[in-house]
């Protein structure tokens, strides 16, 4: 798998757009409303078909609700989020908040939703150790990482029938068609998505996390909801073309 490079002064690139089936595969809840919901919503709008992936419920994302209530809730406030976005398929693997471990029991479950939904651009989230860049850093989450890692690894596994045989015995024949590796929230992007038509729908598809949002902030709501996302596409602005953007780095294969 090879990787394009880019000095944060370079221009961004568009984002392929020969795709027709796309899977994001990331650890909780509104990580992809954090992430690229803008992005999705002008995917969605173009007839494309997007699947979300996530690997836990989020149950121990809040301090004021014990897991077996709080994963429920952020469940379905993900399934909200998403239907904004125009996105209905959206599957939990069951993997424990908090401490999701990067192994072949990730790799293997990620690579059977590959296999199943048999995608052509395959979405994450930033798997490096930081966030942001220069002087404004700051360090990721295990579970971040780890599902980062193994979504990379998982679309080479997908389509090799000998690493984990028993997923053809269930059915899942392998799937080679993986083309792009899309990570989200990069602190190296190398390519970009135009925000402009979705930022709208992208703030309500996070806003659909009102529970989490008001355990997470003193803020109303909507207001940090839209200051959060607009402010980081407007950051991408200088770099592609005066846009507003959501950011990947790609890994082509």
């Amino acid at each position: 798998m090879a990787r394009y490079i880019a000095d944060m002064t370079d221009q961004l690139q568009p984002m392929p757009d020969d795709w027709q089936r796309a899977l994001a595969v990331v650890a909780h809840p509104d990580d992809l409303e954090y992430g690229c919901a803008a992005a999705v919503a002008d995917w969605t709008d173009g007839g494309r078909d997007v699947t979300y992936l996530l690997v836990t419920r989020g149950e121990a994302g809040m301090d004021t609700l014990d897991p077996a209530t709080c994963g429920p809730l952020r469940e379905q406030e993900q399934r909200d989020g998403a239907a904004v976005v125009g996105v209905s398929t959206v599957d939990f693997l069951d993997h424990t908040d908090g401490v999701v471990e990067y192994g072949v029991a990730l790799r293997r479950d990620i690579a059977a939703a590959i296999r199943r939904h048999r995608p052509e651009l395959l979405i994450t989230l930033n798997h490096h150790d930081t966030w942001g860049g220069g002087d404004d850093r700051y360090w990721n989450t295990p579970d971040h990482v780890a599902v980062g890692r193994a979504t990379l690894d998982a679309a080479a596994d997908a389509g090799n029938r000998w690493i984990f045989p028993e997923l053809v015995e269930q059915g899942l024949q392998p799937w080679g068609g993986v083309r792009w590796v899309a990570v989200a929230g990069s602190p190296e992007p190398t390519h970009a998505a135009d925000a402009s038509a979705g930022l709208e729908r992208s703030v309500r598809s996070l806003l659909a996390h009102r529970t989490y949002i008001e355990a997470l902030t003193d803020e109303d709501p909507e207001t940090y909801c839209r200051t959060f996302l607009t402010g980081n596409a407007q950051s991408l602005a200088p770099r592609f073309g005066g846009r507003p953007a959501v950011g990947f780095e790609l890994f082509t294969r």
